[in-house]
């Protein structure tokens, strides 16, 4: 059976015994914990709060303090400081935890942001590029016979089998893949291509 929880004799209140209430709690009494909530709870999110200045993460922090005073009730030490001491010590230091993780993250959106930013000149070089590519694939696909231009053309541009580009062209089938071999060789060696 559970003992009553110790009263602590001041001027100013008559509350549980903290350091008792946190002995108790270290031993795994559930009802001691609902004491300790009960008394800093309040405390916690009031300190949490001013840190974070939002209050639903405000709650969220407060509640992993609690259950963080649950699960480390057994380190508290009474000559290292008061329990309203402690608990607001793991308060500040889980809020700034959280502010920190949170501008980490907004640093690194941003540096994405920054590596994925295309400037005017980037697009306009860009389009240039392509469009010197473009003039050089017509030009080397103008040094093909008329039969592996259709062939290339009918294949790359439009998408058709070797198959289909025969029926097209009403060509043996071993013909076109003969012509496209040779035509894309000859692309390949004009466009400068290396492989």
């Amino acid at each position: 059976m559970n003992e009553p929880l110790p009263l602590r004799r001041s001027a100013r209140s008559a509350g549980p015994d903290l350091a008792a209430v946190v002995q108790r709690v270290a031993r795994g009494d559930k009802e001691a914990f609902s004491a300790l909530y009960d008394a800093l709870a309040p405390m916690v999110f009031g300190l949490v709060l001013r840190v974070l200045r939002d209050r639903a993460q405000s709650e969220e922090v407060a509640q992993e303090v609690m259950i963080e005073l649950w699960r480390q009730a057994a380190r508290y030490r009474s000559d290292a400081g008061s329990v309203t001491t402690w608990a607001a010590t793991i308060a500040h230091r889980r809020a700034v935890d959280r502010v920190r993780s949170a501008q980490a993250a907004t640093d690194r959106e941003h540096a994405q942001a920054a590596r994925d930013h295309r400037t005017p000149y980037d697009d306009v070089a860009e389009q240039v590029e392509t469009r010197l590519d473009s003039e050089q694939v017509r030009r080397c696909l103008g040094n093909l016979t008329e039969l592996q231009r259709q062939a290339v053309n009918l294949a790359y541009y439009r998408g058709l089998t070797y198959r289909e580009v025969a029926e097209t062209l009403r060509t043996p089938l071993p013909t076109i893949k003969t012509r496209m071999r040779d035509g894309l060789i000859r692309l390949r060696d004009c466009m400068g291509v290396t492989t």
